[in-house]
């Protein structure tokens, strides 16, 4: 699987490289500017982007809109974004375009090298890897003035929340130490009451989950 790579700092840039080796990931490039990773997700048309928000040169959103232009040029292309606070208009824009094979992850889940793999391999299958924070952040602004999150009962929140990070019901299942079963029920309360259409498409239902809690509110 062949990853590009954009992080400004050489010694988090180098680490990276590193891990993804470690983990038969091939490196098709790693560059440390918005430019640079233009010109490499163009010409190299890797399998997966994995890439810092912010890059030279403005080091606001570079990393993020040249991700952005990139998978409107290759629609689908597999990104996974790296930032250092939870930022939602980020993660929302990420999303805009109902495409799958999007994640985004927070810099500390990158110490957690398992964690971290397993997001870009699902972002890299088309899948969706969304940081837990920005998922507790959402659920936390919304539950206290939407009537239909407040309806869901805590074991239902908790299916949600990992839901939303992109599980499937057997990694739900796995982590809360329940049946697939009863993740199947848990999650067609959910859909009931968030008044979703139901799917059995993983990555469909992330995704309706997430237009649901709308990443502006």
């Amino acid at each position: 699987m062949r990853v590009v790579l954009a992080e400004d700092l050489f010694l988090l840039r180098d680490g990276l490289v590193r891990l993804l080796e470690a983990y038969g990931f091939e490196i098709a490039a790693a560059v440390e500017s918005g430019p640079e990773l233009t010109r490499a997700l163009a010409e190299l048309r890797p399998d997966v982007a994995v890439v810092d928000v912010r890059l030279p040169p403005t080091h606001t959103d570079e990393g993020l809109q040249c991700a952005l232009k990139a998978r409107r040029e290759r629609p689908g292309l597999p990104v996974l974004v790296l930032s250092q606070h939870v930022e939602q208009l980020y993660a929302r824009e990420l999303l805009a375009d109902g495409d799958g094979g999007v994640g985004y992850l927070l810099k500390d889940r990158v110490f957690d090298a398992d964690q971290f793999v397993d997001a870009v391999r699902r972002v890299a299958a088309g899948g969706t890897a969304m940081d837990p924070q920005v998922i507790q952040q959402l659920l936390s602004r919304r539950s206290a003035g939407d009537r239909p999150l407040a309806k869901l009962t805590p074991r239902e929140r908790e299916v949600l929340e990992l839901m939303a990070q992109g599980r499937s019901n057997t990694g739900i299942a796995a982590q809360l130490v329940v049946t697939e079963r009863a993740v199947a029920k848990h999650t067609s309360n959910i859909f009931a009451k968030l008044g979703l259409e139901v799917s059995d498409d993983d990555n469909r239902r992330v995704l309706a989950v997430l237009a649901h809690l709308d990443m502006d509110s």
